[in-house]
């Protein structure tokens, strides 16, 4: 089967790596010229994908932001073959989840929008790995919740990945949770390293600063989109934060040590049930 990925940096890389090395042609696609030669020369593609050859593919894999792979979709949708499926990979998925299944349905195509939940603060080609998505999750936005055979379809052509869990979501659904659990944490911690604070840390941190600022570092351009294409879901999470630390604040500023224990255990039972344990 041949694979075509568009975009090859740390997710279009990886996936594109992994393919490879399970044996499947690989055609990629990088905006980037020099990526496309390098990524030739690494063994982790065969070729440039092309309107030529996209028709060749049975996967298409869209690694790059959601605005960039709905217009890279509308342009070549006529060229894709009936028999291929096409997935995002994207991390926000109302905009692509729509065009993608009103492309595929008019072009013949089956599209799924797709999220693993794999990444590192590093990015580009070369901190891609083949194992970057063993053992994670991998969310998917289906065009029909009741098609058994079209999930077992999704798993049997990603395998070469490795994902340890599937599981389907609606977009809607997706981007609120994804706010939530990775977008609000990229805020938070790109926000916390500005602390004065932040350049005497060493040899007063440890674990929970390492913990707390892994994702301050981070490619502000494709964020940004993220966060401005999810900004009601991320709004409304940054508000609920804001008004959480306002509590531990004024409790803290009135000495009120009954009120700041109370807080603190609820926070410590809320992981807890939110974990499972």
């Amino acid at each position: 089967m041949t694979v075509g990925i568009v975009g090859l940096g740390l997710i279009g890389g990886s996936a594109a790596k992994a393919f490879a090395e399970s044996g499947r042609t690989v055609l990629g696609f990088d905006k980037n010229a020099g990526i496309n030669g390098f990524a030739v020369l690494s063994g982790a593609a065969d070729g440039t994908l092309t309107k030529e050859n996209i028709g060749a593919c049975g996967l298409i894999i869209l690694a790059v932001p959601p605005v960039a792979a709905a217009k890279w979709l509308e342009e070549n949708a006529p060229d894709i073959s009936r028999d291929a499926l096409v997935m995002d990979f994207c991390g926000t998925k109302r905009i692509i989840c729509e065009t993608g299944f009103l492309l595929g349905e008019k072009y013949g195509f089956t599209y799924v929008g797709g999220h693993p939940m794999a990444g590192t603060h590093n990015a580009g080609f070369k901190s891609s790995s083949p194992a970057l998505f063993r053992g994670a999750p991998m969310v998917i936005v289906p065009p029909r919740f009741d098609d058994i055979e079209l999930l077992e379809c999704i798993k049997e052509l990603l395998s070469p990945l490795g994902f340890g869990s599937f599981s389907a979501i609606t977009a809607e659904r997706h981007d609120e949770l994804i706010a939530f659990t990775s977008q609000l944490a990229h805020v938070v911690s790109n926000a916390y390293i500005k602390s004065p604070s932040a350049g005497s840390h060493k040899g007063f941190s440890a674990g929970s600063y390492r913990d707390l600022t892994r994702v301050a570092q981070l490619n502000p351009d494709m964020w940004a989109e993220l966060f401005l294409e999810n900004g009601d879901n991320l709004k409304n999470e940054i508000d609920i934060l804001i008004k959480s630390l306002g509590e531990y604040r004024d409790a803290i500023a009135g000495n009120n040590r009954e009120r700041l224990i109370t807080l603190l255990r609820e926070g410590s039972e809320r992981k807890k049930e939110v974990d499972g344990q």
